[in-house]
């Protein structure tokens, strides 16, 4: 059971339910393995993880963090899979962020690293707890390569710079709209469906008995690839067509606990 965590699995308030947290216990406990599958850092999921209160079994044992370039063994607290973008393609995401007035930002597994002071690096630390610090000679930083660039901004500005970076960097990078205001670049190939792939590969579980749950383009991959795959019902239309099925609430009213206890658990 891979889990979103931004408008899927966490509330409005960014927390996780004491419902919800009974039911994936609940499931966990009749053996099934639960995965949160987040956007964020690995740091940033820790949280989300200690609450879920499952890491300690085998079957809370994996995470997957920066929408698929990052998978974690919780219990060797270690990256079992890792892929980056490389650095001049960041150079020239950043450039072309630039052009239009657009700060950017990348993530090492427990800081936000940005080129530019900006409202958007500070709220995400804030939301995520992770900390942020501003790298002067930023285009020399990013030659190391990373596992996700996040460019924040507005939504109508985003969709246009979208469109030429996804062209610019076809077979070399991903460039996506995960939220309306957040474009990401990401690996080729690496997306969250990708990642659960790799870890369904060293399980021995079959896709097809794989339960994804989530709302955004970020969640595309797993959505397609997983085949018991969940649409939020408060996500895209997109990805609501895409999924197998749609959950009857939202994430602000326990919708993964109410299709989890409906459609598993009885």
């Amino acid at each position: 059971m891979a889990l979103d965590l931004d408008d899927s699995l966490l509330n409005d308030k960014l927390l996780i339910s004491d419902r919800t947290v009974e039911v994936i216990k609940k499931a966990a406990a009749q053996g099934i393995y639960i995965a949160i599958c987040s956007g964020r850092s690995p740091s940033a999921i820790l949280p989300f993880v200690r609450r879920l209160d499952v890491a300690g079994t085998e079957q809370g044992r994996y995470a997957v963090a920066s929408n698929g370039s990052v998978v974690v063994d919780l219990h060797l607290r270690q990256e079992i899979y890792s892929a980056k973008v490389s650095g001049d393609v960041l150079v020239e995401a950043m450039k072309a962020a630039d052009k239009v007035g657009l700060p950017c930002q990348v993530y090492s597994s427990s800081m936000v690293y940005a080129n530019v002071d900006n409202e958007y690096t500070r709220m995400d630390s804030k939301l995520t707890g992770v900390p942020s610090e501003i790298v002067p000679d930023f285009e020399n930083f990013l030659a190391a390569g990373f596992a996700k660039m996040m460019i924040p901004g507005d939504p109508k500005i985003l969709v246009g710079l979208q469109n030429e970076l996804a062209a610019r960097f076809e077979g070399r990078a991903v460039a996506l709209i995960s939220k309306p205001y957040f474009l990401e670049i990401l690996p080729v190939n690496c997306g969250k469906g990708e990642a659960l792939e790799f870890l369904c590969g060293r399980l021995a579980i079959d896709m097809k008995k794989v339960m994804a749950f989530g709302d955004s383009m970020n969640d595309e991959t797993m959505i397609v690839k997983c085949g018991l795959s969940v649409g939020m019902s408060n996500g895209l239309e997109e990805i609501q067509k895409a999924a197998a099925y749609v959950t009857r609430r939202t994430n602000d009213q326990d919708g993964i606990a109410d299709f989890v206890e409906q459609f598993v658990l009885n």
